[in-house]
């Protein structure tokens, strides 16, 4: 059995060896040949993404074709919805510090004591301690360190509504015990007479920290409605200033009708100094 084993063996090696040799070198080939095109194939898949030069950084997303008033990149502006009654949102850090420092030392030397929309019947006299702020009135165009321009654009964005819709802004600082009572930002033609255009929208950019005291406060949030309130009182929803911050909130529902709990005022500061950057949006063109 061995001896047949060995004769069985020996004559097909001794045939049988170039032909496994060259068994080899073709599998080797194809084998080497194949990888060379597995990792160009696989290459190929990786360095897809970089092709796509249209892939906005920041966001990852590859933006749609857009018409002539749009833009070309997709932006990503983080925002809280703080409430539905009424309608505001806080845009965490939308100004930088340095952006907020510039805009402060641009107001600081025209500033003068704030003045109020009069209602039939008030005067300045009997209308003394509502608004207790000093302030100052600066368009995008005056600025020439383009800030504000930059600021602008940027609400433009948030709201959806034409830069040309908005008012100059209006920077306040409020100083220890200064406040603003409760009002509305929409102006009741009743009250106010005919108006030409009216206020759709606010957007508070807090340009200072306060140490205490200072926040933005809607008294009627959530439909609260007390109509025996003390606006001087400082309660309900209430947004601390933070530098850099953005509030935006609606004084008018879609229908164009006044939102009652968008009644806002500004708490007292009891301790540092507060600045805020107003802007306040239209439902018509600033002219």
């Amino acid at each position: 059995m061995k001896a047949r084993g060995r004769g069985a063996w020996g004559p097909a090696t001794k045939l049988g060896l170039p032909a496994v040799f060259l068994s080899c070198i073709v599998f080797f080939l194809a084998g080497f040949f194949g990888s060379m095109l597995l990792s160009q194939d696989i290459s190929s898949v990786r360095t897809r993404p970089s092709l796509l030069e249209s892939v906005d950084e920041e966001t990852g997303y590859n933006p749609m074709a857009h018409g002539e008033t749009g833009e070309t990149s997709v932006v990503s502006i983080p925002f809280q919805v703080l409430s539905w009654k009424p309608r505001a949102l806080l845009f965490p850090k939308f100004a930088t510090v340095e952006q907020c420092q510039g805009i402060i030392k641009m107001a600081k030397s025209k500033l003068s004591p704030s003045t109020l929309a009069l209602r039939k019947g008030e005067t300045m006299e009997n209308t003394k301690g509502i608004r207790t702020s000093s302030g100052t009135f600066i368009s995008a165009s005056e600025d020439k360190s383009g800030i504000l321009d930059i600021i602008e654009h940027k609400i433009a964005r948030v709201t959806m509504i034409p830069r040309s819709h908005g008012e100059a802004f209006n920077i306040l600082r409020y100083e220890i015990g200064q406040r603003y009572n409760s009002h509305y930002d929409a102006f009741d033609p009743a009250e106010y007479g005919p108006q030409k255009s009216q206020r759709v929208a606010s957007f508070l950019l807090y340009l200072s920290d306060v140490k205490e005291g200072g926040e933005t406060m809607f008294p009627f949030e959530n439909g609260f409605m007390d109509f025996n309130y003390d606006y001087k009182e400082c309660i309900g929803l209430k947004v601390k200033p933070r530098q850099g911050d953005g509030l935006l909130f609606y004084s008018l529902f879609p229908n164009g009708t006044t939102d009652l709990t968008s009644l806002h005022g500004s708490c007292p500061v009891i301790e540092g100094e507060k600045w805020v950057a107003t802007k306040w949006i239209r439902n018509q063109e600033e002219t």
